[in-house]
């Protein structure tokens, strides 16, 4: 993510707190002074993101944004032309967060294509428990996309992450499946149709328990390596 994308630390309960997700700090203290060492643009992304998954798009306002991140509105402008961009931003961000999650697990995966498959899985997992101050939410992109117009073109990049996450549970399907592409190519849409669905309820119950069941799901439709 720009300044806070891919950053991941662990809370004291064991959950991942995820960048540009969660709450900026309240201003005032100590923390607020290590906050504002950063640069503005970073602070409005942050806040923005934080505020954006939790009360939506619509729902926040420049004023609220540039509250949160401690700038005054100009410097929002002099970073974003305007809203439309920073939500532009945001989505990138976001996109480049998950990519972050998902090399961490490959990088776990080792070699083994089945490995790598369920690493996508457990890369939305991590989404799922990362440090939210309100609570998880569901995919922050679908999120956004169902906010934004027929045409914006901020759903054509949640649908370019899609298409990207599908193209990566393609790819790693097809290296367990080399000598029957139709039958990887059918595995995968298969497999990219269980993850979002999953996605979809489990930010509706606010937990990891979907994902995970759809892990198992998972593991059971794919063939030995």
């Amino acid at each position: 993510m720009a300044g806070t994308a891919g950053a991941r630390t662990t809370t004291g309960t064991g959950k991942v707190a995820v960048g540009a997700t969660a709450r900026p700090r309240a201003t005032g203290g100590a923390g607020a002074t290590t906050g504002r060492r950063r640069p503005a643009r970073d602070r409005l992304l942050a806040a923005a993101a934080a505020r954006f998954y939790a009360d939506g798009i619509a729902g926040t306002g420049i004023d609220t944004i540039t509250a949160d991140a401690g700038v005054a509105k100009m410097s929002l402008y002099n970073n974003f032309a305007s809203k439309a961009d920073l939500v532009a931003a945001y989505l990138e961000a976001r996109h480049a967060e998950w990519l972050g999650l998902y090399a961490g697990r490959l990088a776990s995966a080792g070699a083994d294509p089945r490995a790598r498959v369920l690493a996508v899985f457990d890369a939305y997992a991590d989404h799922a428990n990362a440090g939210y101050v309100h609570g998880f939410r569901g995919c922050g992109l679908l999120n956004a996309a169902a906010e934004l117009p027929a045409g914006d073109p901020g759903r054509a990049v949640v649908r370019a992450h899609k298409e990207e996450v599908e193209a990566i549970v393609a790819g790693h399907v097809a290296d367990l499946l080399p000598a029957d592409p139709a039958r990887a190519a059918a595995l995968a849409e298969h497999l990219a149709f269980l993850l979002e669905g999953a996605m979809a309820r489990a930010g509706l119950e606010g937990d990891d328990t979907r994902l995970r069941h759809a892990r198992a799901l998972a593991a059971d439709l794919l063939p030995a390596a």
